[in-house]
């Protein structure tokens, strides 16, 4: 079985006990490309961390820039409190390709693509940064959408914090092979399958409260009815931080 880290060219996560992918390493990747491509076609994350020694798993919108995540909390949340010196994180992103029929309970699975990034998070506090960020929690799903908005007023902005974690290790895992069975199961009369799961956008709904003449912008032309949501979203990065997906 070959060494998927052996395989990579530069830059990839270094991989110690944390990231490595302990069980198929055949399913392990560490390459930038591979985890960022898995991070920006996801908008949901859930963010794990232990407070007062307790477990906690928040889910969250997310987005990435370099090799930097970004997500945002009510600045009421428990999550928090403990951010002022930084706080070790894991943040994870899934995505459900198929659920897989063998022909033993055993060999049942699933296909996915799933990332795991670690690092310390921190609170944004620099005033600049944070209107920044809080800009692209719009924009990084909406291209140039902040734009056209009311502006955001002092509480709402008081009321929201944002945190931030440079990714210092990383890895992806990812299973793409359908029905795998035992030689000997293949023979048996049972029947197997691959049932493709998909995130597909639906037909707009504009809001019953639009006042006449107000169309949909342009910009949201990548989230039409029947697209694969990660295709929006990948294509939404890719405006907002060019095509070659920096970092």
């Amino acid at each position: 079985m070959s060494d998927p880290i052996s395989e990579q060219s530069d830059p990839h996560y270094a991989v110690d006990a944390v990231n490595r992918v302990k069980r198929r390493h055949d399913r392990g990747f560490y390459d930038h490309d591979t985890v960022h491509r898995l991070l920006d076609a996801a908008a949901l994350a859930h963010v794990a961390w232990v407070i007062d020694g307790r477990p906690f798993c928040t889910p969250t919108l997310f987005w990435r820039e370099g090799t930097r995540l970004y997500w945002h909390g009510s600045s009421a949340s428990r999550m928090l409190k403990n951010l002022s010196e930084g706080e070790p994180a894991c943040v994870t992103v899934t995505h459900l390709d198929s659920l897989v029929l063998a022909r033993s309970g055993f060999n049942h699975s699933a296909d996915y693509r799933s990332v795991m990034a670690f690092g310390t998070a921190r609170l944004v506090t620099e005033p600049e940064e944070k209107l920044r960020a809080l800009t692209m929690m719009v924009d990084r799903f909406f291209p140039d959408r902040t734009a056209t908005l009311r502006p955001s007023t002092r509480q709402e902005v008081k009321a929201t914090s944002v945190i931030v974690m440079e990714i210092e290790r990383a890895s992806a895992k990812i299973r793409a092979r359908g029905v795998v069975d035992d030689d000997e199961d293949y023979d048996l009369p049972i029947y197997a399958e691959r049932l493709p799961v998909r995130t597909v956008i639906g037909e707009p709904e504009p809001c019953p409260r639009l006042i006449p003449g107000v169309t949909r912008p342009e910009t949201l032309a990548s989230y039409t009815g029947g697209r694969l949501l990660e295709e929006a979203l990948s294509a939404a990065y890719a405006t907002v931080h060019g095509a070659d997906r920096p970092g």
